[in-house]
């Protein structure tokens, strides 16, 4: 009861483990080793009476999935290696070496991201108001798809996605010998070198945002004519390096800091030149104050495919389309998280916790004081590699890069409740 039922369903009674299923070739359309292996596993075998391949590939949409059974599909799949001895004895040397081969074929096959998960992943997305997604591998388009009311043309606010940038902007301002990144800001914000706990701030500490500077979240405001002056005068909540502190104040005070030292040149005109246009980004909204700063924190307004450019930077170690914009080792400091938040690095999030780690939706963390989160022990997804970094902003945009899969997977959307969790799941099939 409750076997499937087709032509050569006398040969596949239940399911069963994953050694009897892959000799039975998968006959269910529901089997996940064929959902993620395709025919790399699945592929036919001749029925010794009737020669006959037992596996007719029929596919189907699978189930949607269901959040709970997360568990059970990751405890399903189990390794063949695990069962070669037992198959030798009952089936021979030849189907323990196939076994063999199968086991080193489905490492290869599941580092691919499939159509089919994505397309499972984007009708989430689109009934949780996304509208656009973009999946990128090995250089090439895997799967885009666009909805209530996106398009590929479409520019989209990043938010907090724009801090990033500002960040990666920083550490070209270390390439060219401007700052170091544990130089005290006191040095170029003469104005602190009196205060003896603001005097002890790094440029580390501003772009991991461990500061201990009130987050101030007012000067998102366009009302306010000097944001850069505004930010330096702002109290300590905390101090410096002991407590994370989410908000625009820390990269406003950057912002003065690369001002000052570029001698009159604008910052605006500094990441242009020394980011944006090598990734061919142009016409961006900068949030400028009366005097001209621009708003590191937030701003920028993107397609998913200009975002991704960004990230095709990370996954060549600061390499663009030939051209080194960013030392691969400066890069890398880009993506170590902080004693008081180890899944924030300078300007990225990170999922270096994962497997072992609590899933949470940042924006509701985000959105408390920032005296309540507590950051240790968290991830996006304990199913994604703990390598992948992502560029946040509100309303669930994202931008997930993956370097251990040579991945990108961008969701744009309106504010809706959402999963990263389960997103990144239906994404990768896991």
């Amino acid at each position: 009861p409750g076997a499937p039922k087709f032509r050569d369903a006398r040969y596949f009674t239940k399911r069963r483990s994953f050694f009897s299923t892959t000799l039975a070739c998968a006959i269910s359309m529901n089997c996940r080793t064929l959902r993620n292996c395709a025919l790399v596993i699945c592929r036919p075998l001749p029925d010794r009476n009737q020669q006959k391949p037992l596996f007719r590939p029929n596919y189907r949409r699978d189930p949607k999935p269901n959040p709970a059974n997360h568990q059970e599909e990751r405890e399903g799949h189990k390794d063949a290696s695990m069962i070669l001895p037992s198959c030798a004895s009952r089936f021979g040397i030849g189907v323990a070496a196939w076994l063999t081969t199968i086991a080193a074929s489905t490492s290869s096959v599941a580092a691919d991201i499939q159509p089919g998960n994505c397309a499972r992943a984007t009708n989430y997305s689109e009934k949780n108001r996304g509208f656009s997604m973009l999946v990128m591998q090995n250089g090439k388009t895997v799967f885009a798809h666009y909805a209530n009311g996106g398009g590929a043309d479409m520019r989209c606010k990043v938010f907090s996605g724009t801090k990033s940038f500002w960040g990666t902007a920083a550490l070209c301002a270390v390439r060219d010998g401007l700052i170091k990144l544990d130089d005290r800001v006191a040095d170029t914000i003469t104005e602190w070198k009196n205060d003896s706990r603001k005097s002890q701030i790094t440029i580390r500490q501003l772009l991991n945002q461990t500061d201990g500077i009130e987050p101030a979240p007012h000067l998102h405001s366009d009302s306010i004519r000097d944001r850069d002056a505004v930010a330096i005068q702002l109290p300590l909540v905390a101090a410096p390096g002991a407590a994370f502190e989410y908000g625009p104040s820390h990269l406003q005070i950057f912002n003065e800091v690369l001002r000052r030292k570029l001698n009159g040149r604008s910052t605006i005109s500094y990441i242009q030149e020394n980011l944006l246009s090598p990734l061919d980004l142009t016409s961006l909204e900068f949030k400028k104050d009366g005097r001209g700063n621009p708003l590191p924190a937030s701003g920028f307004e993107l397609t998913a495919r200009e975002w991704a450019r960004f990230g095709e930077l990370i996954l060549g170690r600061g390499n663009y389309h030939g051209k080194q914009i960013v030392p691969s080792s400066l890069l890398a400091q880009a993506f170590i998280g902080s004693s008081a938040n180890p899944s924030y690095g300078l300007t990225f999030w990170l999922n270096r916790q994962s497997p072992n780690a609590r899933e949470i939706d940042y924006e509701k963390e985000l959105d408390l004081k920032w005296q309540r989160p507590r950051w240790g022990g968290i991830c996006f997804c304990r199913a994604a590699p703990p390598d992948m970094v992502v560029a946040l902003g509100s309303n669930y945009e994202r931008m997930f890069v993956i370097p251990s899969l040579n991945a990108i997977i961008v969701r744009q959307g309106w504010s809706a409740k959402f999963s990263d969790a389960y997103f990144l799941r239906l994404v990768l099939g896991r």
